[in-house]
């Protein structure tokens, strides 16, 4: 059985919301880049910088252990525009910020199932819930949250790119649950990747850690205490711990 818990935790990609797998990232970054850069650079080269910062930005976090997030800054200016003309990699650097919220957003992205009935009921009970997310831009996921109407229910938002690190680093549970007022041992964290969700629960010594994947999960040492499908049977776990 589960301890009861003061608060939930939940992870923004995957449980609060999910998008469609299809959806190209770069369909509306890149033409907004083109425009920037006033043609500096053709749109086949803008992807292609792009993807490389991906690809690159994805290496670093295999191969690093201190979590540190990458500025909005640092990813325009020594991932994406590195090898630009000098004035399209200083144009992009003042407005990195807004197209990294470009570049995070997701048009699809929709709340998943169950999870509206599931903050309906922590509001009735009046049980904070934090989002706690690994992610380039919190502004693009306090912008949807604000869209889907369910910024009223949460009680403070923890981004990996506000705070400079990201999951597994424990500070990011941490931060949340200093907002909220309670110990990590009174919560439960509720993410759907084991590798960064289930093991920064426990290196943050929730008092649970909850699967909830979307898709097929990669297989991890970092074993959940519940394994759940969507926001119903997250809620149906809730009551019964109640």
């Amino acid at each position: 059985m589960l301890p009861t818990p003061a608060a939930l935790l939940l992870d923004f990609g995957g449980v609060i919301v999910e998008s469609r797998k299809s959806e190209d990232p770069y369909d509306r970054l890149v033409p907004r880049v083109r425009q920037l850069v006033a043609g500096a650079l053709t749109e086949a080269e803008i992807r292609a910088s792009l993807e490389h910062a991906d690809a690159e930005r994805d290496r670093l976090r295999e191969e690093t252990e201190n979590c540190l997030e990458l500025s909005h800054e640092h990813l325009w200016g020594e991932l994406v525009a590195a090898q630009w003309p000098a004035v399209a990699r200083a144009t992009v650097l003042v407005h990195a910020s807004d197209l990294t919220r470009t570049w995070a957003l997701r048009p699809s992205w929709n709340l998943r199932k169950g999870i509206a009935d599931l903050l309906d009921f922590t509001v009735g009970r009046g049980m904070p819930v934090a989002v706690v997310s690994n992610t380039r831009s919190g502004q693009a996921h306090r912008d949807v949250l604000d869209e889907l109407g369910v910024t009223g229910a949460l009680a403070t938002q923890i981004y990996s790119d506000e705070l400079g690190v990201y999951k597994p680093h424990p500070s990011m549970i941490w931060a949340a649950t200093r907002e909220l007022g309670v110990e990590p041992a009174a919560c439960w964290f509720v993410g759907d990747q084991p590798d960064r969700d289930i093991a920064c629960a426990r290196r943050a010594g929730t008092g649970a850690a909850i699967l909830m994947p979307h898709g097929e999960a990669r297989e991890s040492e970092h074993t959940p205490d519940v394994v759940v499908v969507d926001g119903h049977e997250l809620l149906t776990l809730l009551r019964q711990a109640l």
